[in-house]
């Protein structure tokens, strides 16, 4: 295998934000995310305390949202989930940026409302990855093309403290021409564009339709570092089985795993 087992777990945060999910699927997840040796959980703010009790001592961080998942929220709201989320044992923070703000070209209140943030967490101890949206950005804004508005996103985000930025949050559904509502989440165009626009120290992560392995062993190809995943267990029970054919000598060829402008 390209990968070791281990560091493919470790770049997935497992996603708990679905609107519906029971206290019950909840603590299910956080005990999948224990039994496969991920990276974090990704979860609400109310949830943090009881993700923190379940997963302590298994090596998983638990990872909380914030503004999510349109990011609307004021910024001494976003300030202070975080400083909530940390001391119930947020080790992670996922922020939405105000997106309105950012389109308008309000560069200086987007920095201001990321900063608080990372200054919130980081002086708990916590690590920020900041969520663009790019669903949204596809036209561009504030007189920049699409691709110009994400490097400009990308250079305020590290200037403001990010560790990551993010794509999106899973829940950027756009209007399409037929009434109905969709998103592409993490294109390889954007993880290449991401990942050369900002420097070694704020890396990159993918949230939004990789489902499979091929998909996973794919961005991180790209230079990613962190990808939020439903499909966790799917993805590395692959992981198994393939790595077992190679050891029976039964090698099994992965599919191409290309990805179009259209998404994973």
């Amino acid at each position: 295998m390209k990968y070791t087992y281990e560091q493919l777990a470790k770049m997935i945060d497992h996603s708990l934000l679905h609107p519906t999910m029971t206290d019950q699927e909840l603590e299910d997840g956080c005990r999948l995310a224990a039994q496969y040796g991920v990276a974090s959980v990704c979860i609400k703010p109310y949830a943090v305390r009881r993700a923190a009790e379940l997963l302590m001592g298994s090596g998983v961080f638990v990872g909380a949202v914030i503004g999510f998942p349109h990011g609307n929220a004021c910024t001494e709201s976003k300030r202070y989930e975080t400083e909530l989320a940390c001391r119930d044992g947020a080790a992670e923070i996922d922020m939405v940026i105000n997106i309105g703000k950012a389109l308008s070209g309000d560069w200086e209140y987007v920095a201001r409302d990321v900063k608080a943030v990372c200054d919130e967490a980081h002086q708990r101890g916590a690590k920020v990855k900041v969520i663009f949206e790019n669903d949204y950005l596809a036209k561009g804004g504030a007189g920049l093309s699409s691709d110009d508005f994400k490097r400009k996103l990308c250079e305020l985000c590290e200037r403001a403290g990010a560790d990551w930025v993010k794509t999106s949050s899973g829940y950027g559904f756009v209007k399409q021409a037929d009434g109905s509502y969709n998103y592409k989440g993490a294109t390889e165009h954007d993880l290449a564009l991401m990942h050369a626009s900002v420097s070694p120290k704020v890396q990159v992560k993918a949230a939004g339709g990789v489902r499979d392995l091929d998909g996973l062993i794919r961005v991180r190809d790209l230079g990613v570092s962190r990808c939020g995943a439903t499909a966790t267990a799917a993805m590395l029970d692959e992981y198994r089985r393939r790595e077992a054919a190679e050891k029976a000598g039964q090698g099994v060829a992965a599919a191409p795993g290309a990805i179009g402008a259209g998404g994973y």
